[in-house]
């Protein structure tokens, strides 16, 4: 080809620069090929974390649905005590009556039941053999309030009716006179 040793020297050079600088690009582009399939096995695991956090998003949820469903079964039970309270329902029937009563159709006003009239009328007809009549009790005769504070003097002891007779019983008065001796003296 008619060229000199330093023109074949600089081809030599030029070509062997070339090929050096393909291989670069080639090992560049083999790197991105391998982070490419990292990147590729990152995003197909992203995937899988989005199910996974869809899935636990789910559950938490559900379980705040859980937490809110018993929190308000609660109060409406809590309300419906006080309704058998005030039906003067014994205490002692309340927890298995609340056990069977259906709150699915209750529905509250705050902390009380929304339509009390009505579940007042469901008491009186489902439990109405449990309804109670209060009883009032007036003060016992025997031990008036503040008798126990009040000193007795003799003419109240022997006090009489109209009929001559004494208003204390014979142990009363045997009483109030051992409860104040001076009275003896």
């Amino acid at each position: 080809m008619g060229l000199t040793d330093e023109q074949i020297d600089s081809v030599i050079d030029a070509h062997t620069e070339t090929v050096d600088a393909l291989k670069s690009q080639v090992a560049q582009y083999k790197a991105d090929a391998d982070k490419l399939a990292e990147l590729q096995k990152q995003m197909d695991e992203g995937k899988d974390w989005k199910a996974e956090h869809d899935k636990l998003k789910k559950q938490l949820d559900d379980f705040k649905a859980e937490v809110a469903s018993k929190e308000t079964l609660t109060v409406k039970q809590a309300a419906y005590r006080a309704l058998l309270a005030a039906e003067h329902i014994p205490e002692k029937y309340h927890d298995r009556i609340v056990k069977m009563t259906d709150f699915g159709d209750m529905e509250l006003d705050g902390d009380k039941i929304k339509d009390e009239g009505k579940a007042r009328s469901g008491i009186k007809s489902e439990w109405g053999e449990f309804i109670g009549t209060p009883e009032i009790h007036g003060a016992n005769v025997e031990t008036p309030p503040g008798a126990a504070n009040q000193k007795l003097t003799k003419a109240d002891i022997y006090k009489r009716d109209d009929n001559g007779h004494y208003v204390m019983s014979t142990a009363e008065r045997q009483k109030a006179l051992a409860e104040n001796p001076d009275l003896l003296k």
